[in-house]
């Protein structure tokens, strides 16, 4: 029997989250901490399956799994080679160690009696990244990219906040015209090729990479990826939805959701239309090269301009989103490895600080930035993760956000784009300064009435908030330090994408 579970863990590890999303409704109607803990005990098993899956992949290569033994065009098959693998890992990593933190941070933002059902959609939205990640059919990922975005934008909508209506609207609309436009590229490419299955679509679309069926449908597939991973100039829906939306919404949409975007736009690029089509027929490397370039900036000064917290940070994933297309649009191994190392660089330093914010708005429920003032003296331990999420974000060496900087700068010279290099440091410096004022509220200023102080009754975050906080930042230093191995995973990925 074991044997039997371990030969089916890679069709199990995104099951089992779909699973407990059905059961939570119905044994945790009345007890929101049952539904709780089905939600960890799933998440924990996806996560070590995914490990394991991981772990498989680097050693023997490539696992495909077929649904009911049927092969594929005919039946359904999960795919998993480097980069699914290792985007997968993150995904449910993310999923499990955000709902430890989620128990405190619900009580005090949502409803009791929503609290059930937020995480029946919660794994919803978990199970559906996943899915994307592992499937090797591009009909069933727009399927699992839908059941999450559906999810999300549910996900954003069921806290108090009147505004976050408007933002799930918003999300709604955009996320809506991003998969019709997904959805359309599929079917001309159904059209032009009589299949769905990714590897067979690899296989026959070099013959007919001239159709103008094949161009428009990696137009529509470019413009709806776009949209879903928020590149500037399509970026509306993101900083409202992460602002006005509960921290725990936050925190797991700012870590993963877009990621999991990224992977589709890199997977579509690199493994269905392949690298030989973006360099010698759209050449659209090109424009994403100075999309990533505007977006580093503008994210970033646009960040500075703000007084809140959460729409900060939205803003700066504008900015940070620049750096993984960046990476795309080099073209080469080591810029590739940057973009895929980015992807992970982001989620953990992003859910380490809108955790953060998650714990001070759970015991002072402020999120403006100059409201902070003596925060470092009432909540240490939560503001060194901040600072430590901080400094990675900015790049410092030694962090885990330097990592994915140093490899986009060195694919910038692989590639003779040596002007690349100022991009970066100025946006990194402009990180610097929107992130340096929050520190200077937090360690250096003093209140000029402490009775006046919102901070006043501040005090440490509960172990069940502070502990998962303090392990992502925990990652961001031990990642930067020891980055051999992600380092590792990420260059074999890039690799397979470039077909090297």
């Amino acid at each position: 029997m074991i044997a039997n579970i371990i030969e089916n863990i890679p069709g199990l590890v995104v099951l089992i989250v779909i699973i407990a999303a059905s059961l939570i409704p119905l044994v945790g109607k009345s007890r929101p901490v049952l539904a709780w803990g089905i939600a960890v005990i799933a998440a924990f098993l996806s996560f070590i399956m995914s490990l394991y899956i991981l772990n498989v992949v680097m050693t023997t290569g490539k696992i495909r799994y077929w649904f009911g033994n049927w092969e594929p065009p005919w039946g359904i098959e999960y795919v998993f080679d480097p980069l699914s693998a290792f985007v997968l890992t993150l995904v449910s990593f993310v999923g499990f160690i955000v709902l430890v933190y989620a128990k405190k941070s619900l009580e005090a933002e949502i409803d009791p009696e929503r609290i059930t059902y937020f995480y029946a959609l919660y794994m919803l939205f978990i199970g559906g990244l996943m899915g994307v990640v592992a499937t090797g059919d591009i009909f069933n990922l727009y399927v699992f990219l839908e059941i999450a975005a559906i999810a999300g934008y549910a996900l954003i909508a069921v806290g108090r906040r009147r505004e976050a209506l408007m933002a799930s609207f918003t999300y709604l609309i955009l996320g809506t015209i991003a998969a019709a436009f997904i959805l359309i590229g599929i079917g001309y490419l159904y059209m032009a090729t009589g299949t769905l299955n990714i590897i067979d679509l690899a296989v026959i679309l070099p013959e007919i990479y001239q159709s103008k069926v094949v161009l428009i449908a990696f137009a529509f597939f470019t413009v709806g990826l776009s949209i879903k991973i928020a590149l500037f100039p399509l970026h509306n829906w993101l900083p409202n939805a992460y602002t006005y939306a509960p921290s725990v919404t936050s925190i797991v949409m700012a870590a993963i959701a877009t990621k999991v975007g990224a992977y589709v736009l890199i997977r579509v690029m690199f493994t269905v239309f392949g690298p030989e089509f973006e360099l010698t027929v759209v050449h659209v490397t090109e424009v994403f090269l100075v999309l990533s370039v505007v977006a580093m900036i503008i994210g970033s000064v646009l960040a500075i301009a703000q007084t809140d917290i959460k729409k900060m940070l939205a803003y700066s994933s504008i900015a940070q989103v620049g750096y993984i297309t960046l990476g795309i649009a080099l073209m080469n191994v080591t810029g590739l490895t940057g973009s895929i190392m980015h992807i992970l660089n982001h989620a953990i330093m992003k859910a380490c600080l809108f955790m953060v914010v998650g714990a001070i708005v759970y015991r002072t429920g402020i999120t403006h930035i100059h409201d902070f003032v003596g925060l470092g003296k009432k909540m240490p331990y939560t503001m060194a993760a901040f600072t430590i999420g901080a400094l990675s974000m900015i790049g410092m060496p030694l962090t885990v956000g330097f990592v994915g900087k140093w490899y986009l700068t060195l694919g910038s010279l692989e590639a003779g784009m040596w002007y690349i290099i100022p991009v970066i440091l100025v946006s990194s410096l402009l990180a610097v300064g929107y992130l340096w004022r929050l520190l200077d509220n937090i360690y250096f200023k003093q209140p000029e009435n402490a009775s006046e102080l919102k901070t006043v009754k501040a005090k440490e975050a509960p172990l069940a908030m502070l502990i998962p906080t303090c392990v992502l930042a925990l990652l961001c230093i031990v990642l930067g330090t020891f980055a051999y191995l992600p380092i590792s995973i990420a260059e074999e990925a890039a690799k397979v994408l470039l077909r090297y």
